[in-house]
């Protein structure tokens, strides 16, 4: 660590604090969708009661692929599909904020980011650490999110907008939110034994699923490349105590770089959080340089998606 004659003490931390709030805000979300799909599929399934549940069309965002086929009708036809519609306007919003705000989606919205960062943090206090990989493994794993990401596209880019739809509007597309409800409800035991290694495995390797496997992050990070905010290190007000880099989750090497660019970072702020030096560490727009404070990334992720909502809806 570096004597600096700038070095100022920065103030307590508060960006945490606003992102799990948000976190919990999202998750909660989800599970309130999660429960009326459930009453909605039980009702038709039990066949009784006289008023349906109304399916919440937020349950479409659990179909990822669907929702990228949907987007190639939209784009070929340009007419919105009638199966699964809402998927495609959540991606559509999800890609939105991150071209925008970095990958933020995944660690302030997404609710499978949200419970993995709790079983890390819930390693960390059983186990007092977590596990680090080797470079080398650590960065040839996370390749396999970017290959699932490449064979879905693949597939639905090689599809005709026909195929697409031909597809959507058959037997297992119009049930498609329903097949995904009885995986977890139905756990066979293949299943039950990779849902278990995934909880495992997350205790000790920080975001295992998110990190390695999530093709649906794969994008959000190529998304975030173009975006014109990036972390920035301030080198003349840094003190190289590296508390930002043993911070971030993605185990970049923060306190080495000047702008963090790579597609991993998911803009979770921990980094600026554990920097104790006021000003060195910030999240920045590019080229002008201006801080961009956690709140108004909040509000700016809340505006589209909101707005998206509203548009799609009208």
């Amino acid at each position: 660590m570096k004597k600096n004659p700038k070095y100022r003490r920065a103030a307590p931390d508060t960006t945490q604090r606003l992102r799990r709030t948000m976190q919990a805000a999202f998750l909660a979300l989800n599970v309130w969708i999660g429960i009326e799909f459930w009453r909605f599929v039980r009702f038709y399934e039990a066949g009784a009661g006289s008023v349906a549940p109304e399916r919440p069309a937020g349950v479409d965002g659990w179909l990822p692929i669907a929702s990228l086929m949907n987007l190639k009708i939209w784009i070929a036809t340009g007419q919105v599909p009638a199966i699964h519609p809402a998927g495609m306007f959540l991606l559509i919003s999800f890609m939105a904020i991150c071209l925008l705000l970095r990958k933020t989606f995944c660690s302030w919205m997404c609710p499978v980011g949200t419970i993995s960062e709790y079983l890390w943090e819930a390693g960390r206090r059983l186990f007092r650490r977590n596990l680090r990989l080797p470079r080398w493994l650590d960065v040839g794993l996370r390749g396999i999110k970017y290959l699932l990401l490449a064979l879905f596209v693949y597939v639905v880019v090689s599809m005709s907008a026909t195929d697409l739809q031909a597809f959507m509007d058959g037997p297992y597309g119009i049930v498609a939110d329903v097949k995904m409800l009885n995986l977890f409800r139905f756990l066979s035991a293949t299943s039950a034994v990779v849902l278990t290694g995934l909880v495992a495995g997350s205790l000790f390797v920080q975001n295992l699923w998110c990190r390695y496997l999530c093709p649906y992050g794969a994008l959000m990070g190529l998304a975030s490349l173009l975006s014109p905010v990036r972390i920035r290190r301030t080198p003349e007000l840094c003190i190289d105590c590296a508390k930002c880099a043993r911070a971030c989750p993605s185990t970049l090497p923060v306190d080495q770089l000047i702008t963090i660019r790579s597609a991993e970072c998911t803009a979770c702020l921990h980094c600026v959080a554990a920097c104790p030096a006021e000003g060195a560490l910030g999240l920045s727009t590019v080229g002008v340089r201006r801080r961009v404070p956690a709140w108004a990334v909040a509000c700016g992720m809340l505006l589209i998606f909101l707005g998206t909502y509203v548009g799609a809806r009208a």
